[in-house]
């Protein structure tokens, strides 16, 4: 296959998987409501730094040995289960917290993230990511379609790999941008507490489905 030619196609495939809701997309709306754009950066970049791991792991053929192993599979399942479902409960114990508060103190801007928020935020996306088994069958199912067989495998699926992950990461700091213009309601006392309760709820029922589905 020509890998030139068939970039058009690459590109609109990524752009629609990328569009589509998931754990990445669920919690960057829910960062950027609560902390603004600027606070959804270091989560954006640890989800794809954590894609492009996956993609190096699909060029080298690990991440086809993950997917083929019946126990190496299961133990990344229950991995991102629980990563999803810690991450649910927490934003679900957030909204507690916040109703049980009964709103006195409300947030009027969105904060800068500090050091060590940066790098907590940074680092939840990336185990998200790694977590996520979905992702190793994504990257055995999707890449050889655009990487030529006969060619340098690793190389071609590293360039392909920075191409997706410069797209998504344009296309999930846009959709960061474009919530955290609504900034100012959704940090509201009430309001933040009904985005927590949703996005745990959300996180949860993700965790749920990576529990269960087989591969």
């Amino acid at each position: 296959m020509d890998v030139v030619a068939s970039l058009p196609a690459f590109v609109l495939a990524v752009l629609l998987i990328s569009a589509s809701p998931g754990p990445a997309m669920a919690l960057i709306v829910r960062r950027a409501a609560l902390r603004g754009g600027r606070g959804a950066v270091p989560t954006v970049l640890g989800l794809e730094l954590g894609l492009y791991a996956w993609a190096l792991f699909a060029g080298a053929g690990f991440a086809t040995l993950v997917a083929a192993s019946e126990v190496a599979y299961l133990v990344l399942r229950v991995v991102g289960a629980a990563v999803l479902l810690y991450l649910g409960v927490k934003a679900w114990r957030a909204a507690w917290r916040e109703r049980r508060g009964g709103g006195a103190t409300e947030v009027t801007g969105a904060e800068p993230p500090g050091r060590r928020r940066w790098w907590a935020s940074f680092t939840e996306g990336l185990v998200v990511q790694l977590a996520n088994p979905k992702a190793a069958v994504f990257m055995i199912a999707f890449y050889p379609q655009f990487v030529p067989a006969e060619g340098p495998v690793f190389t071609t699926t590293a360039v392909l790999g920075l191409l997706q992950l410069t797209l998504e990461t344009g296309l999930y700091l846009a959709l960061a941008a474009g919530v955290a213009r609504a900034g100012a309601w959704f940090r509201r006392p009430r309001i933040r507490a009904r985005v927590e309760a949703v996005s745990g709820t959300v996180l949860v029922a993700l965790g749920l489905r990576v529990a269960v589905t087989a591969p």
